[in-house]
């Protein structure tokens, strides 16, 4: 980010600068207006129009991670995603952001402290800087929370996750400080991370293995080794992929902060080189998956690979060439892809990856500003200062070794921290008998079809638990007023089918072919008419109307007997033989 001008010292007289102005003095006599907010109106359409994209990423996240785990889990973790932006967005505004680029005069270099619940009046000369400012990085900090979602898939207690993702704002906004803020000891040792592989990706996942780690493997994951379980649903993991790869595009983009002055042209290069990254992770992911399985295309393998390199190249995303980017990709994949199996066999259950994909690949994209840099002209981003292989000596790398290190530190360590305390509040790990029967079924009462959900119900029944609010639940998919309307229609066509039965019992055929032959043939080709001609496409159906009951008599030398039927037809009467005692006693149907 660019640096404001300043048009006055903290020791001087506050003034009030004229609308549009926007590098000035703070609104008190003891804060600079950081470049935070050295934004004209060009850059502040940039700034907004990125945000809008980079929210997008948590529809991208939420299918990624909802078709990596199983079925009776999707809905959950799509909850869980919109629980993070409500909760964590609304955390955010409260403290977060003031946490990590407030103006106070308690700021120090490990934590802001100012502009909490941040919002400025109409008459406040940087009304519009502040708003585009907080959005911007708002939209940073939920895409961090969301990161931890897909480790704790399937086995997080829906209820202790809400409360995680309130408080998981801390995990995110004090490092991010730390890269960012003016007070931050890192950005003031020169650390450089354009677009956030370490305060966003390396900080989620850091908090993804930790939060993995303390809730443990999900039941019977490891009963027969560690191959990948089944993917619930793949195209929706590859949807999710294509989602995120057009995010990323403004995550780096606009990241440049802006397009006046040089800004516009680095915003190019940081777009192309995202792709250049994604280009070198898919080809070596593509590689690596035809060799580890027999010529065969692994999903997993695929998208992670390349939502590795993309993460790779975030930090440095404007400051590569393109086959430097082409090159930290590939290093970023195949760190994931060897990664993930690793952390499986430490007993660490991580269902989507997050901990390779952003933990590990967020390390390496760290590192590789230290190596690759260039000191981009006209931009004040590296200070000056240029990687190891091109000739800035070894400082850059040490310094962004530092970052790594502390990142990765914080975020184990608070997310354990935070977990271990809400788990004295609420327990974090799902009860095992509501994990075999799903998230979705106990935490949402959805409940999905042809998927075991039955077979598990019957299993625990005999244990006595309290299931008869899910096992009342509705199977999704289908409308019940329709199936039950369907059920009264096929209740109704079978009354009649046993009632005509009962009538040709009654009708005492034989002695009726012996005197009357030629009515009783004529009565069975009547009979036989109603059942294949008049009603073969079921229109005449009494049930096949609208709604009412349906009255069916049957008359004889012996009188009448009247039947009603609730079915889904008009109020009808259906006369049955006839009012003449010596008429034909085989009795035929009338409409």
């Amino acid at each position: 980010m660019a640096n404001g001008t300043t048009m006055g010292s903290p020791g001087a007289a506050s003034t009030t600068p004229s609308p549009g102005a926007f590098q000035s003095l703070a609104r008190n006599n003891s804060y600079v207006i950081p470049g935070l907010y050295d934004l004209n109106v060009e850059d502040t359409n940039w700034v907004l129009t990125s945000s809008f994209i980079i929210f997008t990423m948590q529809t991208g996240f939420g299918m990624l991670e909802s078709g990596c785990v199983s079925v009776k889990n999707e809905v959950n973790i799509m909850m869980k995603n919109i629980i993070d932006i409500v909760l964590g967005g609304f955390t955010y505004w409260l403290f977060g952001y003031a946490m990590a680029f407030g103006r106070g005069e308690l700021n120090n270099p490990f934590v802001a402290l100012g502009d909490f619940l941040i919002d400025p009046g109409v008459s406040d000369p940087l009304f519009g800087p502040i708003f585009a400012a907080f959005l911007f990085q708002l939209s940073f900090s939920t895409t961090a929370t969301t990161i931890v979602s897909g480790a704790m898939a399937e086995r997080c207690n829906f209820k202790a996750y809400c409360i995680f993702s309130f408080f998981n704002t801390i995990v995110y906004c004090i490092p991010a400080g730390w890269v960012w803020g003016e007070h931050g000891f890192l950005k003031n040792l020169g650390v450089v991370d354009i677009a956030g592989s370490g305060p966003v990706h390396l900080i989620g996942g850091a908090s993804a293995f930790a939060s993995a780690a303390i809730l443990g493997p999900r039941l019977g994951r490891y009963a027969k080794g560690t191959d990948p379980l089944p993917l619930g649903n793949p195209v929706n993991a590859c949807m999710g992929l294509f989602v995120l790869w057009w995010g990323w595009l403004a995550f780096n983009s606009g990241s440049t902060y802006g397009v006046s002055g040089a800004k516009w042209a680095y915003a190019a290069r940081a777009a192309v080189m995202t792709m250049m990254g994604s280009f070198g992770g898919g080809s070596f992911s593509i590689i690596y998956s035809m060799i580890n399985n027999d010529g065969r295309m692994d999903v997993v393998d695929l998208i992670n690979g390349i939502l590795a390199s993309l993460v790779s190249v975030t930090a440095g995303c404007y400051l590569y060439h393109a086959w430097e980017a082409i090159l930290i990709g590939a290093i970023g994949s195949a760190l994931c892809c060897f990664g993930m199996p690793l952390f499986d066999r430490m007993g660490v259950d991580d269902p989507v990856g997050a901990s390779s994909v952003h933990g590990i690949a967020g390390i390496w994209g760290v590192l590789a500003v230290g190596f690759f840099a260039d000191n981009p002209l006209r931009m004040d981003t590296t200070s000056g200062r240029s990687g190891l292989f091109k000739g800035g000596g070894w400082y850059m790398l040490g310094v962004q070794s530092l970052s790594a290190l502390c990142l990765a530190c914080w975020g184990v360590c608070s997310t354990f921290v935070l977990l271990w305390l809400i788990n004295k509040v609420v327990p974090i790990r799902m009860d095992p008998n509501e994990e075999l029967l799903g998230a979705d079924l106990m935490e949402h009462r959805i409940r999905h079809t042809q998927i075991g959900i039955s077979r598990a119900l019957s299993a625990l029944a005999p244990i006595q638990l309290d299931l008869d609010d899910v096992i009342d639940a509705p199977p999704i998919g289908r409308n019940p007023g329709h199936e039950r309307c369907v059920d009264e229609i096929e209740a109704a066509s079978q009354k009649l089918h046993q009632w005509r039965q009962a009538m040709d019992k009654f009708a005492d055929r034989p002695a009726r072919e012996k005197t009357e032959p030629a009515s009783g043939a004529s009565s069975r080709r009547r009979s036989k008419s109603f059942l294949s001609k008049s009603h073969r496409n079921g229109k005449d159906n009494a049930a096949f109307d609208r709604g009412g009951i349906t009255t069916v008599k049957m008359s004889g030398r012996e009188g009448k007997e009247t039947h009603q039927l609730s079915v889904i037809g008009s109020e009808q009467s259906y006369q049955v033989g006839s009012t003449d005692r010596n008429a034909d006693r085989n009795f035929a149907w009338i409409d």
